[in-house]
């Protein structure tokens, strides 16, 4: 990965444009619910996955070897450095194909710019996120833009996967391990930095993990022959975790005090800052997780929503060890977070 500055373009402030940034500014999940309620009527045969149930990404069998993912992601800027937020974009984007076990092929951008945005800062938007397509495994060919005050950038993205080999939601059974590949807090500090009370080496530390790819670890997953997964984004840790519990028909057991947090997570927590987002999270969760005893910073830190999180993987007990040390060989750092029962819906402990 290029590495830039977040100081290389100091003179226009992207974040100043926006009311809130990143995936925090997504529609909250049960909003989206509602919306696409009966849009999944008459799905052809080859489509895999669609709406029913929802999932990261749609898939469409060709072959019996091969199947198209397709996916879109964008949001309004989250840092103010032009180039770290088109490979934030990005790297939020394709994660989606790596969530569900795919490989990345193209992607075409999807751009909202103000017609006052300076041409070297659209430029750079657009080779921020040409730079991370390359490194996800793909190539930017192309895409749309239109007019608007307030930026948006991101990507629609097609890749393949086999499909003996997806990653779903549905997968998780009882006595499955918990992995996840990414510290939490990306809204906490995006939030922070909006107030002036985030440190600039904890934003630092943040726009390092969000430009983070998923590759390694989805290419790991793959490879033990996983079955369950998801990317942690703007419905937070729990959110997430509720939609694979749904779809797997089976209880998310989170250990609180296990969950990774980036630098200055948890003091933001502590201070009183929270999301917009995470609010819509706590809302749309609300009959679905049992919260036991867990310190408030710390259920704050797992409502929080993420751009470009992490993978969020249930693992076998049969694959366990083997799983964690093709992570870590792959240079992904994981948190063992808790673990898959028989029951329903997520319990957060202490």
């Amino acid at each position: 990965m290029t590495t830039h500055d977040i100081r290389e373009h100091p003179p226009l402030s992207l974040t100043d444009r926006t009311e809130c940034g990143g995936c925090a500014a997504k529609m909250g999940a049960g909003l989206l619910a509602d919306a696409i309620a009966g849009l999944a009527d008459h799905a052809p045969e080859d489509l895999i996955v669609g709406l029913h149930p929802p999932d990261d990404a749609a898939v469409y069998r060709v072959t019996d070897e091969i199947a198209v993912v397709g996916t879109v992601d964008f949001f309004p800027p989250v840092v103010d450095d032009p180039v770290a937020y088109g490979s934030i974009a990005a790297a939020n984007a394709v994660s989606d194909v790596f969530a569900m076990g795919g490989r990345v092929a193209f992607a075409l951008a999807v751009a909202a710019l103000p017609e006052d945005l300076p041409a070297e800062t659209t430029r750079a938007i657009f080779r921020g996120a040409a730079e991370t397509v390359r490194e996800a495994g793909g190539i930017l060919t192309g895409g749309h833009t239109v007019r608007d005050a307030e930026p948006k950038y991101g990507l629609a993205v097609v890749g393949f996967v086999h499909p003996d080999q997806l990653l779903r939601k549905g997968g998780a059974r009882p006595g499955d391990q918990l992995l996840l590949t990414k510290p939490l807090g990306t809204g906490l500090l995006i939030s922070g930095d909006r107030r002036g009370e985030t440190r600039p080496e904890w934003l630092e530390a943040a726009i390092a993990s969000m430009r983070r790819l998923n590759r390694a670890a989805a290419d790991v997953a793959v490879g033990a022959g996983l079955r369950a997964a998801t990317d942690v984004t703007g419905f937070g840790l729990i959110g997430h975790s509720i939609e694979v519990a749904r779809a797997s028909q089976a209880r998310l057991v989170i250990e609180a005090h296990r969950l990774p947090a980036l630098p200055g997570a948890l003091e933001l927590a502590e201070s009183g800052i929270e999301t917009d987002g995470a609010a819509h999270n706590r809302r749309f969760a609300a009959e679905a997780v049992d919260v036991q005893d867990a310190r408030p910073e710390l259920v704050s830190l797992a409502f929080d929503p993420q751009t470009s999180g992490g993978l969020l993987l249930a693992v076998p007990p049969s694959v366990f060890d083997q799983t964690c040390e093709a992570l870590d060989g792959a240079g992904v750092t994981v948190a063992h977070i808790g673990r898959v029962e028989a029951g329903a819906g997520v319990r957060l402990t202490v």
